[in-house]
């Protein structure tokens, strides 16, 4: 028997069993990293937090609380991942609570429990792949700006922003959509199975749904608040611990003012890259 269960035997054996304990682990923000300082969710950075919630004396089940607007699908694959392998090892529940936001890689995060509540308002679903940028060919005509970009290879310099649009190149990255969409798809059919209640050109159209809608499609299993569904689960004495990633190294160092003028540049455009994540839905 391994020594946290035996810990938690004598325990209860001592002072009778303890409340049952729920782990808390906050999934906020778009999905993917920019920078070193950046907030977005990978699992590099959030992985010992996800096996501290599994591996807690005494857990009951782990809780996840998702707000976000989706971003990177391969952080949104491994994260998922993660949590299952581990769910599946120490046999522990997993509960997922949408707020604001549980859309695109935010719904793959969600799909990793084996519930998934939101608030009757709560953005649910765009099951869907996208990609956005700008033309900027135009403008660096009408500026008298020459464009130069040498390259080795026929498609290495394709969807350059500063040349026109080339239907092969178009079709390629379409044809690179459609296999993460497939991707995308197969997880929630396997995920939420027979509980999807809609046809698949309705759920997987990249549309997005409030909570209520959600729960009609099968989306997701129920309305509600953490705290007030798993204490109808597990009892009302049920504690609720949050784990969290601790911060980087760089960032326990870094202070305001020492970033140079490139840093700041950056995170302004992955600032602005962000904002456009959640204006999508509305907030």
């Amino acid at each position: 028997m391994p020594f946290a269960a035996s810990l938690t035997r004598a325990r209860a054996a001592l002072f009778g069993p303890s409340p049952p304990l729920v782990a808390v682990l906050r999934l906020a923000g778009a999905i993917g990293r920019v920078l070193p300082v950046s907030r977005g969710l990978a699992l590099g950075a959030l992985a010992p937090a996800i096996e501290r919630a599994f591996t807690l004396d005494g857990v009951r089940a782990v809780a996840l609380e998702i707000n976000s607007p989706g971003g990177s699908p391969v952080q949104s694959a491994l994260i998922h991942q993660r949590i299952r392998a581990l769910a599946d090892e120490h046999d522990v529940p997993v509960h997922a609570f949408i707020e604001d936001v549980g859309a695109s890689g935010g719904y793959w995060l969600a799909c990793a429990a084996d519930e998934i509540h939101a608030d009757a308002s709560s953005i649910v679903g765009s099951i869907g792949v996208i990609s956005q940028g700008f033309g900027f060919e135009g403008l660096i005509r009408h500026l008298g700006i020459e464009r130069r970009l040498h390259a080795s290879g026929a498609s290495k310099g394709m969807l350059d922003p500063f040349r026109p649009e080339e239907p092969a190149h178009v079709a390629h990255l379409g044809r690179i959509q459609a296999d993460i969409h497939a991707t995308f798809k197969a997880m929630v059919r396997a995920r939420r199975g027979a509980k999807l209640r809609a046809s698949e050109d309705e759920l997987f159209s990249g549309a997005f749904w409030t909570g209520g809608q959600a729960l009609a499609l099968g989306l997701v299993d129920g309305l509600g608040d953490m705290q007030s569904v798993l204490r109808r689960r597990f009892g009302e004495k049920t504690r609720f611990r949050r784990v969290g990633p601790r911060p980087p190294l760089l960032r326990r160092f870094w202070r305001p003012g020492e970033t140079g003028i490139g840093d700041v540049a950056t995170g302004l455009v992955a600032a602005i890259e962000e904002r456009a994540l959640w204006a999508r839905y509305g907030l």
